[in-house]
């Protein structure tokens, strides 16, 4: 709470009002407001976390305090709200139902803003698939349009994660001490959990009992599944005029798709503004907090008070690690083409097409070993930092997980100039597995002077034998792992790594080796994967580093 602007009114709360849902539950309200004459815009918050810490003091109060009606809502079946929770069907509804409350209000001024991280961001989606025309920007904090894609992620089921969000979605509206008893049982029965099976039973100690939506998430783990249909709102973004501001972190696992709801906003032509600092899902609001309420009260004000004073020049401000410093961008790159470093059969990685030698990393079809290991479901590969919902996300040393057995590297030599980042990074590798069934786990890692590997970014892909002709499993496929974006600096001196593993235990379940169910698979079956060329890491390199911000 430090660092953030000096309140300019005194304020006052009515807690506890009932506003009817799009079925008539009465969803539990609370309205924070100056206390000075005068119009003043509103905010609608919808949560499913309940209205107390840390919603109150950061967005009722403060926001109050800055010159806002907030109104702090409710979900269904959440915080003291009538009706049942779902994790999708009833936000559109009951935001609609919301702001037909606030029409009949003789506070509301007819100028509507919301504002809100994770699922508060989900919900604002939501309601934007039919704005009403009162609505006049979004804020729109490491925010999610697509549920399916936090549970599984290109066919890997994101386990711990998973496990987070059923505390968190089954506690926290409960008050503070409810939530830290349950995030306590969750981390003594964690170790139990990942290494038990069947997965629809292992949860069931650390979370206190079965939790219908995550049975559900796991029963359905195909994104064209009829279960996940309307759970999407992403098209939104497609139509969107609603000025919206997006906030991300580089290491929170809703990046990917904070980035998608940028480009998908600006082709439509949206107004729209991206952050993206160094922080984790539940860091952005800690230790960026300053950073990242500056940047939602200055859109707030510019697009429902008038006031652009606050605004950037340009539209995207990311931090860039490595050099730690932030830059100011005139629009964030898309998917396209990188510099490609080519993995090689003694551990080294380099851009060999680049000096004009092809050789066999360079474009040689024929499927050259580059190395091979044998994953074991029973001893899997851990998870070392990166986009996790924990304490234990973020940068880390990976230095112990890269001596494993189970675990491949390729770097360059200590590089003699600076290599820049910027965009999306991937891993295009040709890969056979003896049994057809594995993933790959890629992960770019910056080395330092003295051998230290963080990670900075990473992905993961689920293979599969084909269909047709499962006898072909051991054939070489070309595979492509989407590692997520970055902004990075890799300094004089520093190496760049490509790590290749067989997962990443309990961030993504074990896979165990067959083709039984997500839910109730039991069997554990090993299998050896190699890496062949033509293999390459794919980076987005620019030329100079963006200038600093302003």
């Amino acid at each position: 709470m430090r660092g953030l602007p000096p309140k300019l009114h005194d304020i006052a709360c009515e807690t506890d009002l009932v506003v009817p849902a799009a079925d008539g539950s009465p969803l539990l309200t609370d309205h924070y407001f100056p206390v000075s004459d005068g119009d003043f815009p509103t905010l609608l918050i919808r949560s499913p976390y309940g209205r107390g810490f840390p919603w109150a003091p950061m967005y009722g109060v403060l926001l109050a305090e800055q010159g806002f009606h907030v109104v702090l809502q409710s979900c269904r079946g959440t915080g003291g709200s009538g009706g049942a929770f779902h994790l999708w069907r009833n936000e559109a509804a009951d935001g609609h139902a919301a702001v037909a409350w606030l029409r009949r209000q003789s506070w509301f001024s007819g100028v509507l803003g919301t504002i809100g991280p994770s699922y508060l961001g989900y919900v604002q989606w939501a309601l934007a698939l039919d704005p009403p025309p009162e609505l006049r920007a979004m804020v729109v904090q490491v925010g999610l349009h697509d549920p399916h894609r936090l549970f599984h992620n290109e066919g890997a089921f994101a386990f711990e994660n998973s496990l987070v969000v059923g505390v968190g979605m089954t506690n926290q509206h409960r008050g503070l001490g409810r939530f830290v008893g349950a995030t306590v049982r969750l981390m003594r029965h964690l170790r139990g959990i990942t290494r038990s099976l069947p997965l629809a039973e292992a949860y069931v100690p650390g979370l206190g009992g079965r939790v219908p939506f995550l049975d559900e998430v796991m029963a359905h783990p195909e994104a064209a599944d009829p279960h996940w249909r309307g759970a999407d709102v992403g098209a939104a973004a497609d139509r969107l005029a609603v000025p919206t501001s997006l906030i991300g972190g580089w290491h929170d696992v809703l990046l990917d798709q904070n980035l998608e709801q940028y480009d998908r906003l600006r082709r439509a032509g949206c107004e729209t503004s991206l952050l993206v600092g160094p922080w984790t899902h539940t860091s952005a609001l800690q230790q960026g907090w300053p950073e990242v309420f500056a940047e939602s009260l200055a859109w707030l004000r510019a697009h429902l008070c008038g006031d652009p004073s606050g605004l950037r020049t340009t539209p995207v401000r990311v931090h860039v690690g490595g050099s730690e410093e932030w830059r100011d961008l005139p629009d964030w790159p898309s998917a396209g083409a990188g510099r490609r470093w080519y993995l090689d059969g003694d551990g080294t990685l380099d851009d060999r097409a680049a000096g004009g030698d092809g050789g066999a990393g360079g474009g040689d079809a024929s499927p050259v070993p580059l190395g091979a290991f044998r994953y074991l479901p029973a001893d899997p590969t851990p998870s070392v930092g990166g986009p996790l919902l924990s304490a234990k996300a973020g940068r880390r040393d990976n230095t112990a997980l890269e001596a494993r057995e189970d675990v491949l590297t390729f770097t360059t030599a200590p590089l003699t100039e600076p290599v820049h980042l910027l965009g999306p990074v991937s891993a295009e590798l040709s890969v056979s597995v003896d049994t057809g069934h594995a993933d790959v786990f890629a992960r770019l890692c910056d080395v330092d002077a003295d051998g230290r590997s963080t990670n900075v970014c990473d992905g993961i892909r689920r293979l599969r034998p084909p269909a047709e002709s499962p006898s072909s499993a051991t054939a070489m496929t070309p595979v492509t792992v989407a590692m997520s974006s970055t902004a990075h600096h890799f300094p004089v001196g520093h190496r760049i790594r490509l790590q290749i593993s067989g997962g990443a235990h309990p961030r993504f379940a074990r896979h165990t080796g067959t083709d039984e169910p997500l839910a109730t698979a039991t069997r554990l079956v090993p299998s050896e994967i190699s890496l062949h060329h033509p293999s390459a890491l794919v980076l987005p390199t620019v030329r100079e580093e963006p200038p600093a911000a302003g």
